[in-house]
């Protein structure tokens, strides 16, 4: 939801460091990789270290040059296909590197229930399955438009979690991960849903590349094209 509804405000803020940004000679798919980067670093340094607040405050901070590097392809004239190839690409080992870190510390350091350690897993599952659904859909011609829990929504709500985990609210990280968890689920189902109701859901597929219908097809088009 705020991937669609959160972009206006968030503008005001994005655009100028953009400019600045691009005033220093970087590109887009540089800033993509600092930022996959360093947030990535962020999470494995500090988060089973115990350093929860700091890395939901770096967290949120680092995760913002997501939009940053989409605004600066805007800006210079558009994005490109391998611009957001890069970009969803780095989103998803954001997204892993994160919930993977928060489940370490939820078996080592917090000592969590069996129950709990599964419910991070199915965030970390899941996170990915919601990005994918979304991407599969849509280079099948859907269009797939929102959802429950989006990535911001995963972030916000995984960051504000060990963040007031870390400033001694007990079972913050425990609502959060239930929250996450439901919702990520619900959101796969919701994406399949639209991904259902399209109205070229229906519309047959080609067969894969080196099968035997791929080759027929292959010389019957050879064929009417002599």
């Amino acid at each position: 939801m705020l991937s669609v509804h959160g972009r206006r405000p968030a503008a005001v803020i994005v655009e100028p460091v953009a400019r600045v940004l691009l005033k220093t000679g970087l590109s887009p798919n540089v800033v993509t990789v600092l930022g996959a980067a360093v947030t990535s670093i962020i999470a494995i340094v500090l988060i089973p270290s115990g350093y929860l607040v700091w890395a939901a405050i770096l967290t949120g901070l680092f995760s913002a040059f997501d939009m940053v590097d989409g605004t600066m392809a805007r800006l210079r004239g558009g994005g490109t296909k391998f611009g957001a190839t890069l970009d969803a690409t780095c989103d998803r080992i954001t997204d892993g590197v994160f919930f993977a870190a928060i489940t370490w510390w939820l078996i080592y350091s917090y000592d969590a229930s069996a129950p709990l350690v599964v419910a991070s897993l199915v965030v970390l599952v899941a996170s990915q399955v919601i990005s994918y659904v979304k991407a599969r859909g849509e280079a099948s011609g859907f269009s797939m438009i929102g959802g429950l829990v989006e990535r911001p929504e995963r972030l916000l709500i995984g960051a504000f979690g060990i963040g007031l985990q870390g400033l001694g609210v007990p079972f913050a990280i425990d609502v959060a991960i239930w929250i996450l968890a439901a919702g990520s689920v619900y959101t796969v189902i919701q994406r399949l849903l639209i991904a259902s109701r399209s109205p070229h859901a229906s519309d047959p597929t080609a067969p894969p590349a080196g099968s035997r219908e791929a080759r027929e097809q292959e010389a019957s088009q050879s064929t009417e094209s002599r």
